[in-house]
């Protein structure tokens, strides 16, 4: 019997339908930690650690936070057609730690996407999910992010600067939703999956998802870290409920389309911005 055609082991799950299954695996608890510190390392545990440098950086400025910008999604040339290359390329190898996982995973499961719940048997039920959520998440969060920038704990975050190109705004749904891809796909389905497989329990790994989802937006301040852990928690519970990303990614999307589209089209218009 070859490892992704063993049974499913069943962990304890916070919800009361059910257990928790994830695939039993050849891997040792060791090398199953090493393999998600390595995939972190090529993606998103890397940005983590480049958004520590950035806040002590900006917190050794002489300007208070709230006098410093985060700019995302900015211009990378001055030629349209190499601007555009430049976005292209950076949101395809975005994608690459993705990949990376689903590859991983492959080797003890037949269809990663259909395990981690990427399939489109529930559109209607994860749209639900995701658009509901995003109204959750997302008010809130634009009250807490104003709230930290007027008490000084958060930058000014520019959610778009790319200029005004035929190309501006499909580079940011693009944009958006490689982000939603990369971190709910990483940060939860694949985590989720490799850390319960290495006995981990499910509030540790709930808590060191959100807890590092918290540290790599540590760079626009502490009200970027502290509304990205709430949202990881929320999401990550969602997980647990559902067994499905694609709802998880629904919200995220939806929530920086509305970031980065409305920044774009809004910022001339709105003091507050």
């Amino acid at each position: 019997m070859s490892p992704r055609d063993r049974p499913l082991t069943p962990m304890r799950s916070w919800w009361p339908d059910g257990p928790l299954a994830v695939p039993a695996t050849p891997l040792d608890r060791r090398r199953l930690l090493h393999e998600t510190w390595l995939v972190l390392g090529v993606g998103l545990g890397a940005s983590a650690i480049y958004s520590v440098l950035t806040i002590l950086r900006r917190l050794a400025d002489s300007r208070p936070l709230n006098q410093q910008a985060s700019q995302l999604n900015v211009s990378q040339a001055r030629q349209s057609w190499l601007d555009l290359t430049y976005q292209l390329t950076g949101i395809a190898l975005a994608l690459v730690p993705v990949l990376l996982a689903l590859h991983l995973l492959h080797r003890e499961m037949r269809s990663p996407a259909t395990y981690l719940g990427l399939d489109r048997h529930h559109v209607r039920t994860d749209l639900t999910w995701g658009l509901g959520l995003a109204a959750l998440i997302g008010i809130p969060g634009l009250g807490l992010y104003l709230i930290a920038r007027a008490a000084g704990l958060n930058t000014q975050v520019v959610a778009a600067d790319l200029g005004h190109h035929w190309w501006s705004l499909p580079v940011l749904l693009l944009s958006a939703v490689q982000n939603a891809v990369l971190e709910e796909v990483v940060m939860v389905g694949y985590l989720y999956t490799r850390w319960t497989q290495a006995g981990w329990r499910l509030s540790h790994v709930v808590l060191g998802s959100a807890l590092i989802r918290g540290t790599y937006h540590l760079y626009q301040g502490f009200g970027g870290f502290v509304g990205n852990i709430v949202m990881g928690l929320i999401l990550g519970l969602v997980y647990l409920r559902t067994r499905r990303v694609l709802p998880l990614v629904i919200t995220h999307a939806v929530l920086d389309i509305v970031a980065f589209v409305g920044y774009a089209l809004l910022r001339d218009h709105v003091s507050w911005l």
